[in-house]
């Protein structure tokens, strides 16, 4: 007797996309979703939470009519829904969870909360089998992690950032240069135009950890464009944002080599909105390349910003685990990654 296929439809409202997807059997995309925001807070040159929540309450509803328009399956056919629990903005998550908890509750169907960040690891299972243990090296707008996982839904943190995540210096060097919203784009597509001539900070930390530091690096770059400016010297921006790219990737690269190593893992997973960084996904590709005993796994650029799909990977996953939320789940905005 063959196994009954799963679906799970899942909504993400973290931050500034609205999404919704479903995926069968935790692997298989029937559908995703994504209505984006970015020309909406590109004036601000940045998210403004209020305005995300407005703009998800607008378009729920017509993602997710799409969503379920796209897989040609009914709410009958589902066997969960799962919804971004947190981290993320207090504002726009509550849309998603009550959006979610309806919707559960109206087809009498079970709820998943999900960690925004294990979202963004589980991408990668929509495109490889995962291998365990493996290591996840998450980069993102709020969150620079290496997480350790031996089995499916177990994470442990080795390492963080200790102040700002990539993503975050990314978007305020950008905005130094003057570039627009969202900057780690523009300042990536700058860098392969420019020499990493000018000398920036890699900042290491203690010896053996693998947690991370950006604060310093985004101050030295915002040192060195006031520096030029006030003796009337012209910095080449391509210049600074090659040497500034330079100096993340090679923290970044080098701290999740090593840690691949010391814990004996058999894949590397990237994971995160800027796992879209050409630079990065090129970095890890070729000091991986003679790692013939560790799979690199990179997912699309489509996997790695915010997006319903990855919620219903691991949505999957934790509904295997018999992992339930009831009605009083709540947005929260805090939320620890942990194991389950």
């Amino acid at each position: 007797m063959t196994e009954k296929d799963e679906y799970i439809l899942a909504i993400e409202t973290s931050c500034d996309e609205t999404a919704c997807a479903i995926v069968k059997n935790g692997k298989e995309i029937i559908a995703n979703v994504v209505s984006s925001q970015i020309e909406s807070h590109k004036r601000f040159g940045g998210v403004v939470p209020e305005i995300a929540s407005r703009h998800h309450v607008e378009q729920l509803t017509v993602v997710l009519e799409e969503a379920m328009e796209k897989s040609a399956l009914s709410f009958e056919d589902l066997d969960a829904i799962a919804v971004t629990e947190g981290p993320g903005l207090v504002g726009a998550l509550l849309v998603g969870v009550n959006a979610a908890k309806a919707l559960a509750f109206a087809q009498g169907l079970p709820l998943v909360g999900v960690h925004h960040i294990a979202g963004h690891i589980y991408a990668n299972q929509l495109i490889a089998e995962l291998k365990f243990p493996l290591l996840a090296l998450v980069v993102s707008g709020g969150h620079t992690e290496l997480v350790y996982m031996k089995e499916h839904a177990s994470f442990e943190v080795i390492g963080e950032t200790l102040d700002d995540a990539a993503g975050e210096a990314y978007d305020k060097v950008a905005r130094t240069l003057g570039l627009p919203y969202p900057g780690g784009p523009h300042i990536d597509r700058l860098a392969h135009e420019g020499e990493p001539s000018i000398s920036l900070p890699r900042a290491w930390l203690e010896e053996g950890s693998y947690n991370f530091s950006f604060s310093g690096l985004k101050s030295a770059v915002i040192n060195t464009l006031h520096n030029a400016k006030q003796k009337g010297e012209e910095i080449n921006p391509q210049d600074l944002a090659a040497s500034f790219q330079e100096s993340v990737i090679e923290v970044l690269v080098t701290k999740t080599m090593r840690a691949a190593e010391q814990y004996n893992v058999k894949q590397v997973l990237l994971a995160g909105g800027v796992a879209a960084n050409k630079g990065l996904r090129s970095a890890l590709q070729t000091a991986f390349s003679e790692k013939k005993d560790i799979e690199l796994i990179i997912p699309p650029l489509s996997l790695c910003t915010d997006n319903a799909a990855m919620i219903a990977a691991a949505g999957s996953v934790m509904y295997k685990k018999g992992v339930r939320s009831n009605m009083k789940l709540n947005a929260n905005p805090g939320l620890e990654l942990k194991t389950y």
